[in-house]
């Protein structure tokens, strides 16, 4: 139990750095407005856990479930981000990109993750 809890603080805090950093990258790119680093980091990490589902039990290491998908996924997606990203444009009016921040979030994470679960399925096939 105890390894566990360190290898979820590990991944949340390499996750959560990531993310961070990506954040960061993201708005120098494309600036600032539009929330696209928060569905930058939830999209790829959606394909990242598809990816790793697949690959940790087609490998037999779902022993590191806790420190990929719990600590360093966890930390490095943030749908409590995202459900601020969207209130605060729902509440600024905009009204039309709150619905497209929610829908292209939503949608695009969850494509990522069957395209994750598809890619891997293929690769290790």
């Amino acid at each position: 139990m105890f390894s566990s809890l360190v290898y979820v603080a590990l991944g949340g805090a390499l996750g959560a750095s990531l993310r961070y950093l990506t954040g960061r990258w993201v708005v120098r790119l494309v600036g600032q407005g539009f929330p696209m680093a928060i569905i930058t980091v939830n999209i790829v990490g959606s394909f990242l856990m598809g990816a790793f589902v697949v690959f940790a039990a087609q490998r037999g290491m779902t022993h590191l479930s806790p420190l990929v998908m719990t600590g360093f996924l966890g930390g490095f997606t943030t749908f409590s981000a995202f459900s601020l990203e969207a209130v605060t444009l729902f509440e600024r009016g905009q009204f039309g990109a709150a619905a497209s921040y929610v829908a292209i979030s939503v949608i695009g994470s969850i494509a990522a993750l069957m395209l994750g679960i598809w890619v891997m399925r293929g690769t290790l096939a």
